[in-house]
């Protein structure tokens, strides 16, 4: 991660919390992650996977490549998440599918787990998070699997 990035997300972010919204768990960021796990259960690595590959919801394949010859028609506006699990830790994907924006604020990223000072939301989505927290859990899962 760029020197710039991590400056970021040291400044924006460091031990601080959320408090949550309508169907949001609340997490702490420490430094570039969300250490604790957002729901009791944990993450299903096939639930995560049919998340990410489905076209709806999550729609990561719209802008990320994954490392399935079978997936065709994967975006590449953002990085492949082949490897993702070797370079990221599970407190850093947490944040990254949680609120990207608080690594990158520039980012196109949604945030899936996130409602409150978003703009040009969805109707479906205005009060309410993309993903719920064990989705969040599963999408985790999966990535981190990604060696």
């Amino acid at each position: 991660m760029p020197v710039a990035v991590l400056a970021l997300v040291a400044s924006n972010a460091m031990n601080s919390t959320s408090a949550g919204g309508a169907g949001v768990a609340s997490y702490r960021i420490a430094g570039d992650g969300i250490p604790e796990a957002l729901s009791p259960a944990p993450g299903d690595v096939q639930r995560g996977r049919a998340l990410v590959v489905a076209r709806d919801a999550a729609n990561c394949v719209l802008c990320h490549a994954l490392p399935e010859a079978a997936l065709r028609f994967a975006g590449d506006i953002g990085p492949s998440l082949a490897g993702v699990g070797r370079r990221l830790s599970q407190a850093q994907l947490r944040l990254r599918v949680v609120d990207y924006q608080r690594v990158n604020p520039a980012s196109a990223m949604p945030s899936y787990h996130r409602v409150d000072g978003l703009t040009n939301v969805a109707a479906r989505y205005a009060n309410a998070p993309i993903l719920t927290a064990s989705e969040v859990e599963d999408v985790v899962a999966y990535l981190s699997s990604l060696r």
